[in-house]
């Protein structure tokens, strides 16, 4: 079988590595200096205004930016004419958004203009870097990933340290390093020269509209499994109790890494391999990988945390390490169920993604409510945890009708078993005793997951040798 779609999945995995990695790993490092700068109350409010932009983010924009990445992997598609047409309908729903401007001035809304500007700048954002990819320009994403984690670094340290703005210092550097980073993209993928107003069309725009608006239920449905439980956190706990675990939500932002720079090249191999012969054997093999690398990861930052998170933060924030695993949990059953959604993606069957997550939002409005009030801050983790787990059972069994993932069971049992031991160990023990608990399991973890690791390092071997 030829290894040529191995070696453009790892290619392009690579290229998002460059992207995400420093815009990831930024907003890690960052983290000493949003707990210095800001309080619990004030971080949790920055988060509640950063949330609130990824619900209303498929909103406006009626997703139509995954219809241009979608639309321009079909052969013989034409890319101007879909680039037109969506930025005509992203348009629209920028104007919708300038019109709110005078209500949320009368009405005093906390925060609304930086909500309404950011969001301009992400629609904006999201719809550039979409088309990158479509138009394969990997390595423009990459760089582009690189210059919005250097500017937004550098604009909170401005804002924060220099002007001493707080709260409010913080949300303007993330809109100005947005921006930023529009203009570069409009200059570098020479945008208007996609841009052909001759080439609007109404029965095509209500094409890409078909596709992307069965979509907008679903990024909405997603957004109540993913993050819902932090309005649920500040009914029944407060804004510093929001700040605390909005600390927490942080530190899988390294597993999301892995997942993230993955899930990206993925989505380019499962919608060019979804009318091949052998989909279903490269599917679960890439599955088995993407899994493996996930638990490993996961395994390691369990075994770091609670140092990683005294030196970190501030003792503010200290308590926060209590929250984290079960959000990475969170991280992981998110991952599994985001690879299975792309099969819906690949078949541009999106009316049937909206149902699979729905059950998952479900729940987890019925787990916040219940669990917030009877465990406190982690019965929001634990209640995402399982609603993610639930998706991706149902989606394991949906998605049949597509391609039959196989799993590996008994890796999968192993897997959560010493995961589970891990976070035990993390609530019960201390000093010498919890050091050697935790590193037990990672080297378990680590041999039982040893295939991919062993793979990517002979393929580092090899490019080193030649």
């Amino acid at each position: 079988m030829s290894q040529s779609k191995y070696k453009r999945l790892a290619s392009n995995s690579f290229l998002f590595t460059i992207g995400n990695l420093g815009s990831k790993l930024i907003t890690f490092f960052m983290l000493p200096l949003y707990t210095w700068k800001l309080s619990q109350s004030n971080f949790g409010i920055s988060d509640l205004v950063m949330t609130t932009v990824s619900l209303l983010l498929p909103v406006v924009s009626l997703s139509v930016f995954d219809a241009v990445l979608r639309f321009s992997l079909d052969e013989d598609s034409d890319k101007i004419q879909i680039f037109t047409n969506s930025f005509f309908i992203t348009l629209i729903g920028t104007a919708v958004l300038l019109v709110t401007i005078p209500i949320v001035i009368f009405f005093e809304i906390g925060y609304g203009i930086f909500i309404i500007l950011i969001l301009i700048a992400q629609i904006y954002q999201t719809l550039f870097s979409q088309y990158a990819k479509a138009i394969n320009k990997i390595r423009i994403f990459a760089i582009n990933g690189i210059l919005l984690s250097f500017a937004t670094a550098g604009l909170n340290v401005l804002f924060l340290v220099v002007f001493k703005l707080g709260i409010t210092g913080y949300l303007f550097s993330i809109f100005l390093a947005t921006m930023i980073s529009n203009v570069w993209l409009w200059n570098v993928l020479k945008i208007n020269r996609s841009i052909n107003f001759k080439k609007l069309d109404r029965h095509f725009s209500g094409d890409l509209l078909k596709y992307s608006i069965p979509l907008i239920p679903n990024g909405i449905a997603f957004w109540i499994t993913n993050t819902i439980g932090r309005y649920f956190i500040l009914f029944f706990l407060g804004t510093s109790s929001n700040g605390l675990f909005a600390v927490a939500n942080k530190i899988p932002s390294l597993l999301n890494v892995l997942n993230t720079i993955f899930f990206q090249a993925w989505q380019l191999s499962a919608i060019e391999e979804f009318d091949s012969t052998d989909n279903s054997k490269f599917y679960s093999r890439i599955f088995s990988f993407y899994s493996k690398f996930l638990f490993v990861g996961m395994s390691g930052i369990l075994f770091i945390l609670k140092p990683m998170i005294s030196i970190l933060v501030s003792q503010e924030f200290s308590d926060s390490w209590k929250y984290v695993p079960f959000l990475l949990l969170t991280v992981v059953y998110s991952s599994f169920s985001g690879f299975l959604g792309n099969y819906y993606v690949a078949a541009k069957s999106t009316n049937r993604v909206i149902t699979t997550t729905i059950y998952g939002s479900i729940f987890n409005i019925l787990g916040n409510g219940l669990l917030i009030p009877l465990v406190g801050l982690n019965g929001a983790g634990i209640s995402s945890a399982i609603s993610f787990f639930l998706v991706w059972i149902i989606r394991q069994k949906d998605t049949k009708r597509f391609v039959r993932t196989n799993l590996d069971i008994p890796n999968l049992v192993k897997n959560h078993i010493f995961i589970f031991s891990q976070i035990a160990g993390l609530y019960l023990l201390n000093g010498l005793g919890l050091i050697m608990w935790e590193l037990s399991c990672l080297i378990i973890v680590l041999v039982i997951n040893q295939e991919p690791i062993l793979e990517l390092i002979r393929m580092l071997s090899a490019k080193k040798t030649r």
